[in-house]
């Protein structure tokens, strides 16, 4: 038998008037609860959800900066200066050697190039802050309806072909077209994005000059042939690239020190301007300065209002043993240690590769005081004598200039991207 001892009743019935201040009693008691309930309810329903939205402003998507000792925000960091590890748990590159606009003599993993697997393992440690990966969807969602134009020699090209394989790893709905003089430009159709390629060597026109029968001051000073550069004309390719892009990156350089085209003695730079040669004719040296303020005035002239700027430094190149048509190679299998880089690029040391560091003085000199901002490639670049596609490029000489793909200038991309979102 069951035992009842939890439910004692009590012995006595109650009164009438107990009763009722039993009843109040509980009547309160419900009528506290359906309150609390209710007001429980009403407030999770008529409040909103809270959502975290991310703004699709990209300031602090990519950058990282530093922090002073309150936690508040200091100068951007410097990517230029730092140092590369190797990771041998990096995720997949972000595009891989089936890219279609990969030049065939970059596509190192295609090409069997040794060591091709190895060179995205590296990553590139700027010494105060972090240089991530960019997000390539997250670029297109964040850069919607604009236009970026690579204005330069084939190194920008080898770092428009690496933006563009990455984006298109990640859409596929992309028209091919040739904007503003392009040598080739493409649209993201579903974030009307378009990036495109404007081939020039040394900005400035140039052509071809032989002299002329009826003499003139070249011909007077025992000139017969060369190479005309009009100092104040822009090159056709990319003339109407200002006025029709957002975003431009410029490079220049490879081109003014390459005796193999621009002999001094048998086909030489022959400046001109406003129509006439420059006489007495410049040295290569100071025809760059001279461009190079022509065609940075000229740019800011005719660029749209609101117009973002970059020159990049020089891509250095990695001959050993002597230049391309020297028997020069680069056999390298992972980065230089800092005592290699200054042996080969130091300006003292007058090595193979010197011209690199002397073009960026020339461009910093040239940028001051501009709309210009500078994209320093040039000593995390210093480094990776091992990235180049070496004597997988297809060409009779080894290619220690450009860079193979995917590659070193993925991380350019990086930078620039943290550069550019650093800014919008």
């Amino acid at each position: 038998m069951a035992s009842n001892h939890h439910f004692k009743r009590p012995n006595q019935p109650l009164s009438s008037s107990s009763t009722s201040y039993f009843y109040i009693f509980v009547s309160i008691i419900a009528l506290t609860s359906l309150f609390l309930l209710s007001s429980h309810y009403l407030a999770y329903y008529s409040s909103p959800p809270v959502v975290h939205i991310e703004s699709l402003k990209p300031t602090k998507q990519y950058v990282s900066v530093n922090n002073d000792d309150n936690g508040a925000a200091s100068a951007a960091c410097d990517y230029s200066e730092g140092k590369w590890f190797y990771d041998p748990t990096v995720r997949p590159p972000r595009y891989d050697e089936t890219c279609k606009e990969i030049y065939k003599g970059w596509n190192c993993v295609a090409g069997n190039r040794s060591g091709a697997a190895e060179i995205v393992k590296w990553r590139w440690q700027p010494n105060h802050c972090a240089l991530p990966q960019f997000d390539p969807l997250r670029f297109l969602e964040s850069y919607r309806n604009i236009s970026i134009g690579f204005v330069g020699d084939s190194l920008n090209r080898n770092m428009f072909v690496s933006l563009f394989c990455s984006l298109r790893h990640v859409t596929s709905e992309v028209k091919k077209w040739r904007p503003a003089g392009a040598d080739r430009a493409f649209t993201f159709l579903k974030y009307n994005l378009t990036i495109a390629y404007h081939r020039t060597n040394l900005l400035a026109r140039y052509g071809r000059w032989s002299a002329n029968t009826k003499g003139g001051e070249l011909e007077s000073l025992g000139y017969k042939e060369g190479y005309r550069v009009d100092v104040d004309v822009a090159e056709g390719t990319w003339a109407d690239a200002p006025s029709f892009h957002n975003v431009l990156i410029f490079n220049t350089g490879h081109w003014w020190w390459a005796p193999s085209k621009f002999d001094p003695i048998k086909s030489p730079m022959l400046f001109h301007e406003n129509g006439q040669p420059i006489i007495p004719p410049l040295s290569p040296e100071i025809g760059l300065d001279v461009v190079l303020r022509r065609m940075i005035s000229y740019v800011e002239e005719k660029s749209k209002q609101g117009t973002i700027l970059f020159f990049r430094t020089q891509s250095p190149r990695h001959f050993e043993g002597g230049d391309w048509d020297q028997g020069g190679s680069c056999p390298r299998s992972q980065p230089l240690s800092l005592q290699e880089v200054e042996k080969l690029f130091s300006v003292g040391n007058n090595g193979t590769n010197v011209e690199t560091r002397i073009v960026n003085e020339h461009i910093h000199e040239a940028i001051k005081g501009s709309a210009f901002r500078l994209l320093d490639i040039t000593q995390m670049s210093e480094f990776r004598a091992d990235a180049h596609p070496s004597s997988a490029g297809g060409k009779k000489h080894d290619d220690c200039m450009h860079w193979c793909l995917p590659g070193i200038t993925d991380t350019w991309n990086d930078l620039f991207i943290a550069q550019l979102s650093s800014m919008t």
